[in-house]
């Protein structure tokens, strides 16, 4: 059975969409040096036609210092990570988070109870620009302990089976933070690659330490996973271009809601966001 690290580095490897990859690179230019990693995530990984979508990046920097100088943003990404910006390139639109290396590593294994990081990095990911083999092996040892720490927090159930665990505990995490998913969206991420979760199963039970054996208290995950969710999109207010716009397209693409934007919450994201969320909960387009 190979180990856990080699099936991450081989599936951070697979090659992406050319347009992919200029993205990413363009994104590490912004930063110069201080760009160690870009990673491709997320639902556009299994779509052939861009257009029209949003692409999600992280970008991993060596530290929040040398990619912003003084600047306030610096100590917002590090008091809150990530912080989350809007990019054009070629065409092509994307969002993009930035962590440094050692958030990147610790927010992707148990030391935290935010899902945000490892419940993304559970689910297959590409390694779209690296800045030597040093970033792309670091980039491969933190993603190796998301899945770990994914399926160490659900715990197992009595007589269940991998795919299952992992329909749970992805089913978990969507209720630890504000989500605009159907529901069965946690499910249909497995559903849409089973045999990579079935080849992963394996080396990532394997690689679960003892002491992350228990189940967690997810009602205390959930509490603070929503009350951090609504201040990174407080925060994102001020980083995002068009935050307001990002949203609604958001919502209406996985709710199949219909939110038409004002002009003036175009020009106020953030007061835009409170109008917008008890509608949005009491419709059960975000959860």
């Amino acid at each position: 059975m190979p180990a856990l690290r080699d099936l991450v580095a081989e599936e951070l490897s697979t090659p992406v969409d050319p347009r992919v990859g200029a993205m990413a690179e363009a994104i590490a230019s912004k930063y110069g040096p201080a760009s160690k990693a870009v990673l491709f995530y997320g639902s556009c990984l299994r779509q052939s036609r861009l257009e029209g979508l949003m692409l999600d990046f992280y970008l991993v920097v060596s530290s929040y210092r040398e990619a912003y100088g003084k600047s306030w943003l610096a100590s917002a990404n590090r008091l809150i990570p990530p912080n989350v910006f809007y990019f054009e390139h070629d065409g092509l639109v994307a969002k993009y988070a930035v962590l440094s290396e050692a958030d990147f590593y610790r927010l992707n294994g148990p030391e935290t109870r935010n899902v945000s990081v490892w419940a993304r990095f559970a689910q297959p990911s590409r390694l779209a620009w690296a800045a030597n083999d040093d970033a792309r092996t670091a980039a491969a040892q933190a993603i190796s302990r998301a899945a770990p720490t994914l399926l160490a927090a659900a715990g197992q159930k009595s007589g269940e089976d991998p795919l299952n665990w992992w329909r749970r505990a992805f089913e978990l995490t969507y209720s630890a933070e504000l989500r605009a998913e159907r529901k069965g969206r946690s499910s249909s991420v497995v559903d849409a690659d089973r045999e990579r979760y079935e080849r992963f199963s394996g080396p990532v039970i394997a690689a679960i330490p003892a002491l992350m054996s228990e189940p967690s208290s997810w009602f205390r995950r959930r509490a603070e996973g929503k009350m951090l969710s609504i201040i990174r999109l407080a925060k994102a207010s001020f980083t995002f271009a068009g935050g307001a716009d990002y949203i609604a397209w958001k919502i209406n693409r996985h709710a199949g809601t219909d939110i038409q934007l004002k002009p003036w919450q175009r020009r106020w994201p953030l007061l835009a966001a409170i109008s917008l969320l008890p509608q949005l909960l009491r419709s059960g387009a975000v959860r």
